[in-house]
């Protein structure tokens, strides 16, 4: 494709998406909850955009589509199972909402680290967030990178459009924290999903109808049932299910969008915008999927279904475009979501336990001075061997299933101790690195399936061998629970 026809739509989104951060600046941020929460005054329709966006990176259009071309229907169960498991949203979305109400909190690690009564374990959740989001920010800037250098037959680097999504991922974060970033993310959520529907819809049109295309697809063997081809065997699908389950309470740059909403209301709306969202487009990717393996016998990888259709005759230069940027939008909402999680992460659970005079203006200061530190890191390891990326990133999501144990005995366990905490969370976390780094499947399962198991068993373990805070975790329990209107309480 010619590089012109790329820039030129890369410049107006790039043009669009800027205007829309500047004209999100309210004022000064003065202070941590401002920035990096949107001074918890979020309205619904933004927050669920924003929440759609931070949850389906590149990952939808590109992996999930190249999941369905490898393994057939399976790949809609596996993102399907997803969806069910953002049920724990009704459960948990409220009681994140009004516990960062009343206490304050910034991050969900400050949450785990007060609730618990140690900063210690608040850290510990940090540096952990850090290690396994990273590497996972840094798949989305090689994810850009890829996908302009393939459109553009190697006119455009790989290095390009990784500086590409970085310079734009911490601009948008630079400019008014979470403010901009929401705005933005509510742009690149509709072009997300506006263009992708254009798409599936042209070329379900070309390829005969839905009648046509589903004949088609029945003539396939195994592209319509369950393993199918092979692909999905209950292992696979359990290591690839479990950490999306579970994605909404252990990604912190997910929970932590729980704290935004300016009432319970618009926590509703969000919840409801969310849902209906991610069904769309749980079903477009898997029918770009689909419509990949009718159209070509076989592709080096199945990564390459998405580029392979958007370079085909079946999508029109102009469409393939929008998709396109579409596409790089998913991946810097990502990003930027990413980058702003865990620079408050940083500043508000490491630096600040250490520094207990340090008043807001210092705090807020130094989260803007970690953005670019953490963009460089991502950007460092977008350039490293693959095989490095690759074991990082997979081990993203499974890594992040350790938090999970210490967030559900949080408000429904007051038998859960500190000293439980660190310990579950280091060495499940270490052990699903050396899996993931080994590649070794222990009794056949995934990396992902043993984290939760490990860090489950010392959580428990660990927490009645030792003593617990019980006045401080009935008082979080009850503030988690109440239906006033939550009282903001001194820390």
């Amino acid at each position: 494709m010619d590089p012109l026809w790329i820039w030129t739509g890369v410049a107006i989104y790039v043009a669009v998406a800027l205007l829309a951060a500047v004209a999100s600046r309210s004022g000064g941020s003065g202070d941590m909850s401002d920035y990096f929460l949107g001074g918890r005054k979020m309205g619904g329709f933004v927050s669920a955009m924003s929440y759609s966006a931070t949850t389906y990176s590149a990952f939808m259009m590109i992996g999930l589509a190249g999941l369905t071309y490898a393994g057939g229907v399976g790949a809609l169960g596996f993102e399907l199972l997803y969806l069910c498991g953002v049920v724990l949203i009704l459960i948990f979305g409220p009681r994140f909402w009004r516990v960062g109400k009343t206490y304050g909190y910034v991050t969900p690690s400050e949450m785990l680290g007060h609730r618990y009564s140690s900063r210690a374990a608040g850290a510990t959740t940090a540096i952990a967030s850090c290690v396994f989001l990273i590497p996972y920010a840094a798949v989305q800037l090689a994810g850009v990178g890829y996908l302009l250098s393939g459109m553009s037959g190697g006119a455009i680097s790989f290095t390009a459009g990784t500086t590409l999504a970085a310079g734009l991922a911490l601009a948008f974060a630079l400019i008014a924290g979470l403010r901009s970033v929401a705005w933005t993310d509510s742009l690149q959520s509709i072009i997300m999903v506006v263009s992708a529907s254009l798409v599936v819809i042209l070329v379900i049109t070309q390829l005969g109808g839905l009648g046509s295309f589903f004949g088609d697809l029945a003539a396939e063997p195994g592209v319509l049932s369950v393993p199918g081809t092979g692909y999905f065997t209950f292992s696979t699908f359990l290591a690839l299910t479990l950490p999306w389950v579970f994605f909404m309470i252990s990604n912190p740059q997910v929970s932590q969008r729980l704290y935004t909403p300016a009432s319970m209301r618009d926590m509703r709306r969000m919840l409801l915008g969310f849902m209906v969202f991610g069904f769309i487009y749980t079903m477009i990717s898997v029918i770009w999927g689909l419509a990949a393996i009718l159209e070509f016998d076989e592709l080096s990888s199945p990564d390459q279904a998405t580029p392979a259709l958007l370079s085909s005759d079946l999508v029109p230069v102009p469409l393939a475009i929008i998709v396109m940027i579409g596409i790089m939008a998913a991946a810097v909402s990502t990003i930027d979501s990413i980058m702003l999680t865990l620079s408050s992460m940083v500043t508000r659970d490491v630096y600040r336990p250490a520094h207990r005079g340090a008043t807001e203006r210092t705090q807020l200061l130094l989260g803007r001075l970690v953005l670019p530190v953490i963009a460089g890191l991502a950007y460092w390891f977008a350039h490293l061997q693959l095989d490095l990326i690759a074991v990082l990133s997979v081990s993203a999501s499974a890594g992040l299933l350790v938090m999970v144990p210490p967030t559900i005995g949080a408000f429904f366990w007051s038998r859960g101790t500190a000293a439980g905490v660190i310990v579950s969370v280091t060495v499940a976390g270490t052990l699903v690195l050396v899996l993931e780094y080994t590649g070794y499947l222990l009794l056949g399962q995934g990396s992902g399936v043993w984290g939760l198991i490990v860090s489950t068993a010392l959580f428990v373990v660990v927490s009645l061998l030792t003593s617990a805070r019980t006045q401080r975790a009935r008082e979080f329990i009850a503030a988690s629970r109440s239906r006033r209107e939550p009282v903001p309480l001194p820390r």
